[in-house]
């Protein structure tokens, strides 16, 4: 064979391996999402590829046996090509045994780094770059190869398929996505500029409805505007004037006896026409939601699109109310700072390493303004404020403190045992758990 044939064998060789290297990246780096949205376009090896996805183990024995097969072609026909004219070309200085080795060594670094060049990184990076459209176009080729090396195939695959048996493995790709799947995608998203961080945030309350329960977004008990059932028209009237909501528990006696709720726009319509407001009318009292306060917020928009509510009082296990949450509540809670006055929200941002926060606010805003994965004993409580009654073991007082992760958790006002207000200040880098649990029991109180 001619320096010239043997040259142009070895470009054959480089092109059949940069083929298979090609195929072999594009089909474990294409996206199923991608992929999938390509087949319902109408592309027609969209399909195929998906299928080559979920058993991928004949497909890549077509891989391995046609790159082995190349590369040990490849050294045979460069080392026999190139090794005499580099001997010959170094048996000028050097002895003919010395040439040989030398002619040989050259010889395979040669055909090593073209290999490596152009039948490895240059197609892998390639097929990184545009993984689907490279799978889709590589699969009718990859197909034929399959078809026509069926029987080394058969024979690897079963090979390879004992060997996973005898060690308990499965060769099966997990293709499921997972809500963290998800986030981490919208995270980078949110990184490369195509999301906005705010979108992002909102995303992501939307998947923290399932494990948001519903008192972290309910007006607890001794926030709540109710009326008493017996009482007369002109103590309805301030009411509605001084504490103006859209709806109203009615109880019988206090607040933990409901019997219905009463809406804003059947009050106001009764005050137009001049009409005396009476809660024993049965026809103005609505029969009202109640939800177990061990409900996740999902739950509870489940509870409203079935009764077609967007009201519910939520009661404890001892049937007493704890609060009530509305459908506007739970969009709050993942619509965020979008929405909503300035002046009602919970975490405000003094400067770079303070925050002013309300003892009602929910953990996970608090996880998310401090930019901290959890808390400790994290089941025991909803909010910031349960969260200081569980570390400091008592009712706080004004100055107690709590650090932990490396931020001060300070009380600022109490108002009749309910935590009104939280400094929270960064106190330098974050500890170990076993060094915050230790400064957590250093509390300070008046």
């Amino acid at each position: 064979m001619t320096l010239s044939q043997s040259l142009f064998v070895i470009l054959i060789l480089i092109a059949a391996s940069a083929f298979f290297s090609m195929a072999e990246i594009s089909l474990a780096a294409a996206r199923r999402l991608r992929l999938r949205q390509m087949a319902d376009e109408g592309v027609p090896q969209a399909d195929r590829v998906l299928r080559m996805q979920e058993q991928p183990s004949d497909y890549f024995t077509v891989v391995q046996v046609g790159q082995n097969a190349v590369a040990i072609l490849g050294g045979i026909v460069g080392e026999g090509a190139l090794s005499p004219h580099f001997a010959a070309l170094f048996g000028l200085w050097l002895s003919d045994a010395t040439a040989q080795t030398a002619g040989f060594l050259v010889s395979f670094l040669v055909i090593t780094s073209l290999f490596i060049l152009f039948a490895d990184l240059f197609p892998k990076r390639l097929g990184m770059a545009d993984p689907e459209r490279l799978a889709v176009r590589l699969a009718q080729p990859m197909s034929w190869c399959m078809t026509l090396l069926r029987p080394l195939v058969w024979f690897y695959s079963r090979g390879a398929d004992m060997l996973f048996r005898a060690l308990g493995l499965s060769s099966l790709r997990d293709d499921r996505i997972t809500s963290d799947d998800i986030l981490a995608m919208m995270e980078a998203g949110a990184r490369a500029g195509v999301l906005a961080a705010r979108e992002q945030q909102v995303i992501t309350n939307v998947f923290e409805l399932d494990t948001r329960m519903v008192s972290s977004a309910m007006s607890p008990r001794d926030r709540v505007a109710f009326f008493l059932r017996d009482e007369p028209d002109a103590v309805i009237r301030l009411r509605i004037a001084a504490e103006p909501f859209s709806t109203y528990p009615v109880c019988e006696g206090d607040i933990d006896h409901v019997v219905g709720y009463v809406d804003a726009k059947d009050l106001f319509q009764r005050v137009l026409n001049n009409q005396p407001i009476s809660l024993a009318d049965d026809s103005l009292v609505r029969k009202v939601l109640i939800v177990p306060d061990r409900l996740t917020l999902s739950e509870v928009l489940e509870q409203f699109r079935h009764v077609h509510e967007d009201f519910a009082v939520i009661v404890n296990e001892y049937s007493l109310v704890v609060g009530v949450v509305t459908l506007n509540d739970v969009m709050s809670t993942v619509m965020g700072d979008l929405v909503g006055p300035a002046d009602e929200e919970q975490i405000v941002r003094r400067d770079e390493n303070s925050w002013l926060i309300d003892g009602v606010t929910p953990v996970q805003d608090v996880l998310h303004a401090l930019s901290l994965d959890e808390l400790p004993h994290a089941d025991q409580y909803e909010t910031l404020a349960g969260f200081l009654m569980v570390m400091l073991r008592r009712v706080p007082r004004r100055t107690d403190s709590v650090t932990w992760g490396g931020y001060k958790f300070e009380v600022l006002d109490v108002d009749s045992y309910r935590i009104d207000q939280v400094m929270v200040s960064r106190v330098g880098t974050a500890t170990s758990p076993a060094a915050d649990a230790a400064s957590a029991a250093l509390i300070q109180g008046s």
